[in-house]
């Protein structure tokens, strides 16, 4: 049993890292027994992603970031809740009138906000952090929603959305976090433009045909 008195499995994929961070997490695995790691075979956050749930057993499903940027209370606070609720995800806003967010640079957040706004219109919904990676499934309920086609950090969009149109059980919670302080982050705004308008395009395609 974990400090969090949960049972826990840490299932870390190296995504072709070449900063060390595999070697550091080889030093975790020596310490605690509950940690996995898996190489990715095809490099790319949406393939780590599924190699992730090709190899997870517990019954639910935490995707975090290997940054710091997520809360350990939060993940407490999403078991807590996915638990109780007996639901398939929990949603993590961290534009809530009660979440904290610290660091986000300027125009990524702009940008953020109106993106994500732009996708509570197109599916009539009123969550607001569509985007965010931090988030809880229960690991049956995320596995049907393969295959999961998204190859970057839009796979963050596709994932809730599928949840969404397939009319799956969610709820919401204020959660903190904290831009990273450390390190240079691999999203590129320039570049990712057009996969999250394919991943949107594509999930609303989904969401019409389920109707």
């Amino acid at each position: 049993m974990s400090k969090l008195d949960v049972d826990l499995e840490l299932c870390f994929i190296d995504d072709f890292s070449t900063d060390g961070s595999y070697e550091k997490v080889l030093e975790v695995k020596k310490k605690f027994g509950f940690v996995k790691i898996i190489k990715n075979k095809k490099k790319g956050l949406g393939s780590a992603i599924n190699t992730g749930l090709d190899n997870v057993a517990n019954k639910f499903t935490c995707i975090m970031m290997c940054d710091g940027s997520d809360s350990l209370s939060d993940l407490r606070k999403y078991y807590d809740i996915i638990l109780s609720k007996n639901c398939d995800a929990v949603f993590g806003s961290r534009f809530y009138k009660e979440s904290v967010i610290t660091n986000y640079p300027i125009k990524k957040l702009i940008l953020n906000r109106i993106f994500n706004f732009l996708v509570s219109i197109l599916f009539l919904n009123k969550f607001n952090d569509y985007t965010n990676a931090f988030k809880m499934y229960r690991t049956t309920s995320i596995k049907e929603l393969k295959p999961i086609v998204s190859e970057n950090f839009n796979v963050f969009l596709e994932i809730p959305l599928k949840v969404i149109s397939r009319k799956m059980s969610y709820e919401t919670t204020s959660i903190s976090w904290t831009g990273r302080e450390k390190g240079v982050s691999k999203f590129k705004i320039k570049e990712l433009q057009s996969k999250y308008l394919f991943t949107l395009l594509y999930c609303l395609l989904e969401k019409i045909l389920i109707k």
